[in-house]
């Protein structure tokens, strides 16, 4: 098959799809397919924008008033997240950078950069000075602390941040988001560029206080959804603020994620897992990854590109071809095979709908649209 002719297939069938499950889902937060229909979860949930974010990248190809119409019922409904913000945590960037950011973008609403910004002055409410870094979650039950914990996948929250100081002329937000990053860099990547998931740093004194296995194996293995939300979100650093650490830090830790993945370039939900541990793919990581190596593709000089948008487009084919159930009309998930929370037993092996999202972005930019919501 020619190189473009299977781009266009996999947005045909996007498109096709989207058409059908979009009037089955209509203006709800799906999160995880489970028997082949998306459950929804609650707004305030992290994923809320995921859903309208991928009917905003069909609708700018198509202008399906339809898919606008959702998206922009998705967003309505999270002005009530926002009033009740004591229930939201640092996963504000996705889910207002892919509602209302990408709403104003394409759109130029003023009442959506208005909700962007409000929401930007809330995560920076999250920043603690102490140990320069973005808190995580709030408490999960009576009696949690976790008021020292930061996480890898708060790298994607900072375009909301980057685009709040670009959009309003206000360096704060910006100074805010390096500061995290920065500590990033120090404290979350390892030598041979693979990456943490969670930190926890004393809250009071800003110490590194211990690594933290969350998501992934162990504290000390290799997470694989974490080491693409370390590549795409520091090429996205690289991109706001053209500072050089943030790029090598996205290069260092793409050779890590290429050369630890599979023959049919799909990761495992984590690179380090003993041989007794069941080795489940996470279709979800290899979506996102791609996008962060296909963006990565653009930064570096010409000659180096190669290797990053040859791994993206394996990553994504293989995702098309061998993941997918583009012929099964009882399965609302467009990719399958992600693993959500290993170490929980909680959406393993399912369709996810971050996992989803991040395809739709990567095939739309194989197809040259590489306008992104995440940037400025």
């Amino acid at each position: 098959m020619k190189e473009q002719q299977w781009v266009e297939e996999a947005w045909s069938q996007i498109t096709a799809k989207l058409d059908r499950t979009s009037k089955k889902i209509g203006a709800w937060f799906p999160h995880v397919s489970v028997d082949g229909t998306y459950e929804c979860a609650d707004p305030h949930w992290w994923t809320a924008g995921f859903w309208p974010g991928q009917l905003w990248l069909v609708y700018r190809e198509t202008k399906d008033e339809s898919f606008k119409a959702i998206a922009e019922k998705c967003e309505r409904q999270l002005d009530d997240v926002i009033t009740g913000f004591d229930r939201l945590d640092h996963d504000m960037g996705f889910m207002w950078t892919l509602t209302s950011v990408a709403r104003y973008k394409l759109l130029g609403e003023k009442d959506s950069r208005r909700r962007a910004l409000l929401v930007a002055n809330l995560l920076m409410g999250r920043f603690n000075a102490n140990g320069n870094y973005i808190r995580a979650w709030n408490p999960w039950f009576e009696g949690d602390e976790n008021t020292g914990f930061a996480i890898i996948d708060c790298m994607m929250n900072l375009p909301l941040l980057f685009w709040a100081s670009k959009e309003t002329g206000d360096p704060r937000y910006k100074a805010i988001a390096t500061r995290h990053a920065h500590t990033v860099l120090e404290h979350f990547i390892e030598e041979d560029g693979s990456v943490h998931h969670i930190v926890n740093f004393d809250p009071v004194t800003g110490e590194r206080v211990e690594f933290v296995g969350g998501q992934g194996y162990a504290s000390h293995s290799a997470w694989s959804r974490g080491t693409a939300w370390a590549v795409y979100g520091f090429a996205l650093a690289y991109a706001h603020t053209n500072d050089h650490k943030y790029l090598q830090a996205a290069k260092k830790v793409a050779h890590f994620f290429i050369a630890h993945l599979p023959d049919d370039h799909v990761p495992y939900w984590d690179f380090r897992l003993p041989d007794e541990v069941p080795h489940y793919r996470d279709s979800s990581a290899g979506a996102i990854a791609a996008c962060g190596l296909l963006l990565l593709a653009d930064q570096v000089a010409a000659q180096d590109a190669t290797p990053y948008k040859r791994a993206g487009e394996r990553i994504l084919r293989s995702l098309y071809e061998n993941y997918s159930a583009w012929e099964n009309e009882n399965e609302d998930g467009l990719i399958l095979h992600g693993t959500g929370h290993y170490p929980e037993q909680s959406n393993v092996d399912k369709p996810l709908i971050y996992g989803d999202y991040y395809f739709v972005e990567g095939i739309a930019r194989l197809r040259g649209n590489k306008e992104l919501f995440w940037l400025s």
